[in-house]
């Protein structure tokens, strides 16, 4: 068994058997309650039969156990009706209660809906009937059960809240040691390929290759750099994040099929934003490429940023296949993909640069069906004397 297997076999271990010591503890509390009940109802069967008692004797010699038993009641609320229904005595019942016939009425209600009553032959066709309720500390008692299902589902919540940050952070590291072991494995042959382009100018290999090589081994250095930022935080720095979009916008619209028609929305003037100017053009590519995919290589697409006096919207909108509703927060999630081929890990990562990084938020702002879909990213713009409050 692997060491991984051997952990989630301890987890669950654990989590199985907390719930079995939790379960079995209301069990017995509810067990423990059912039992109190029924000895309370022992008692008023007692205490019934020592009313018949005293109501049929005729002396009053050797009653003392009779009355020490009917007194013996001093915390059960009970009500004593006679067979027309007439309340004939009441006891441990609260005096604002009994101050009133209406409520006493209603008072015997409750204890009618809360215990069976108990008979009362008492001859010559008279039949009376005690109905009781609960003591207070079997009132207490009650809730017990419940405070503890209340504690299960709270222990249930913490587990499960436990466990997914913890297969989060899992799934992290796993995706930050995959960056950053790529980022080290496309080092090597990019250093060859820096090298083998100054053999190239001194063989005088016409200039436009070499400049085409060039391009595409600063396009290597950018992505390495990216891979190897993730996992660590990132520098911010103050960057004019219209001029950021711009440039993604330019370097896809150039090496994006001529069936797309690009359209850019940029206010004129400049705004400040704390930024790591490579990690955001990864987001736009990201969110470029995945509107691309979406559109089958043919449509509109359209980058559009807005503002106000706090924040910044850039908002990448397509005319592609769309998206469900109830996949909106899904698409987010590492390794969901609705494509054969793909990974799931483009919007995940666009996910953790906004929100983790940048401190911003990223989400679907509309989707339609066979429409089209808007996602959003949101930023903090930089503070500056002319910016309205």
């Amino acid at each position: 068994m692997r060491f991984s297997d051997k952990r989630n076999f301890r987890r669950w271990f654990i989590i199985v058997t907390s719930l079995v010591i939790v379960s079995l503890i209301v069990w017995n509390a509810v067990a423990f309650f059912q039992r109190i009940k029924e000895e309370e109802r022992v008692k008023m069967n007692i205490w019934a039969s020592a009313q018949v008692y005293l109501d049929q004797v005729d002396t009053d010699t050797g009653l003392d156990l009779y009355l020490e038993i009917i007194n013996s009641n001093s915390s059960i609320p009970t009500i004593l009706v006679d067979d027309n229904g007439k309340i004939v005595d009441a006891m441990n019942i609260p005096a604002e209660i009994m101050a009133s016939e209406e409520e006493l009425q209603q008072y015997l209600l409750s204890l009618k809906s809360t215990n069976e009553p108990i008979e009362m032959d008492l001859g010559e066709g008279r039949v009376n009937r005690v109905y009781y309720g609960n003591s207070p500390m079997l009132n207490k008692l009650k809730y017990y059960p419940l405070a503890l299902i209340v504690i299960i589902i709270l222990f249930i919540a913490v587990i499960y809240f436990f466990y997914r940050t913890t297969k989060s952070s899992e799934q992290n590291k796993l995706w930050a040691g995959m960056a950053k072991e790529t980022a080290h494995q496309i080092g090597t042959p990019l250093s060859s390929l820096i090298g083998w382009t100054e053999i190239l100018k001194e063989e005088n290999v016409n200039r436009y290759y070499i400049t085409e090589i060039e391009k595409d081994v600063d396009r290597l250095k950018t992505i390495t750099e990216r891979f190897s930022k993730i996992g660590s935080a990132p520098t911010l720095e103050p960057e004019d994040i219209v001029e950021k979009t711009r440039d993604s916008f330019e370097y896809l619209k150039a090496r994006s099929s001529k069936l797309i028609k690009f359209k850019l929305d940029l206010p004129a003037e400049k705004i400040p934003v704390n930024l790591n100017a490579q990690l955001y053009s990864w987001t736009i590519e990201n969110l470029v490429r995945n509107a691309i995919d979406a559109m089958k290589g043919k449509g509109e697409l359209e980058i559009k940023l807005k503002q106000d006096s706090k924040k910044v919207q850039v908002r990448v909108s397509d005319t592609g296949k769309g998206i469900p509703k109830s996949k909106f927060k899904r698409i987010f999630e590492p390794g969901f993909t609705t494509k054969k081929r793909g990974w799931g890990l483009g919007l995940s990562l666009s996910k953790r640069i906004i929100e983790k990084y940048h401190g911003g938020r990223i989400k679907v702002l509309r989707s339609e069906i066979n429409k089209g879909t808007t996602i959003e990213i949101q930023l903090h713009k930089i503070k500056t004397a002319a910016s309205p409050s």
